[in-house]
């Protein structure tokens, strides 16, 4: 099954939920990279101060502008974003159209354009990027941290484009990873992953980071990607974003939608 075939509305949801992250609003500034790698850290040593750059909230509420291009079809579509860390990722269309809801347990999504709706576990979310996920890496993206726990493999790093570049010292057959860290504060400039026997490739660029309620996190992103021969590419923008705010989490699939299933 070709995941990127899907009804648009569905895919867009999708791909929002894994690279959406938090940027600009009343109150953030611009963080400025000026920083610059120095040889004589280690592996172990970024991958220390990687961890610490971790954003510390209870409760995100953002806006995000997300445009989705395709071959030739290009289309744009505004979302609303809530999340308490570590418990729920939810993320709303206009007007409700279309709402998904994860947790550590359970991935549930409707749509009602089409009349439809999944329920189930994080099968579907793992085929569309290749990587067996769960909500620790779901949210690890969200935030611009490493999808994987570094301290569980034996890295190395090298300087490359005013980053630190670190990749698993051995990396696997079926997937290669790549992390570019920045110098100045230490959170992801660009995550890459490649599956060259499955022919697909994901691409997250954090092309800016500021700083929220004293925390530094994502501002813009761009993410390609590539499964055989569907290329998909996406910006985000983030209009608003307040933090540690009360949030709900409304949802509620409706009665008589057709049920996506896993073939």
């Amino acid at each position: 099954m070709n995941l990127f075939q899907k009804n648009n509305t569905f895919k867009i949801v999708l791909c929002a939920l894994l690279i959406a992250l938090v940027s600009s609003c009343r109150g953030t500034k611009s963080v400025i990279a000026s920083g610059v790698p120095s040889d004589k850290l280690s592996a172990k040593q970024v991958i220390k101060q990687h961890d610490k750059s971790e954003a510390d909230f209870k409760t995100m509420n953002a806006k995000v502008a997300i445009d989705l291009i395709q071959g030739e079809k290009e289309q744009g579509h505004t979302f609303n974003l809530r999340m308490e860390k570590d418990k729920v990722i939810w993320l709303s269309a206009s007007f409700g159209m279309a709402r998904m809801m994860i947790t550590p347990n359970k991935v549930q999504f409707y749509n009602k354009l089409d009349n439809e709706y999944f329920d189930g576990n994080y099968q579907l979310l793992s085929e569309v990027v290749g990587v067996d996920l769960d909500f620790n890496k779901v949210q690890n993206i969200l935030l611009g941290q490493a999808i994987f726990n570094l301290q569980d493999q034996v890295h190395e790093v090298a300087i490359s484009d005013n980053a630190y570049a670190l990749s698993p010292k051995d990396q696997e057959a079926f997937l290669e990873l790549f992390y570019l860290i920045n110098p100045s504060h230490f959170k992801i400039d660009s995550l890459q992953m490649y599956q060259a026997l499955e022919r697909r490739m994901l691409q997250v660029d954090y092309a800016s980071y500021q700083e929220v309620n004293k925390q530094i996190i994502p501002q813009n992103i761009k993410i390609v990607a590539v499964d055989h021969e569907d290329e998909v590419k996406i910006t985000l923008e983030f209009k608003s974003v307040a933090l540690d705010g009360e949030v709900r989490f409304p949802f509620n699939i409706p009665a008589g939608y057709k049920e996506i299933e896993i073939k």
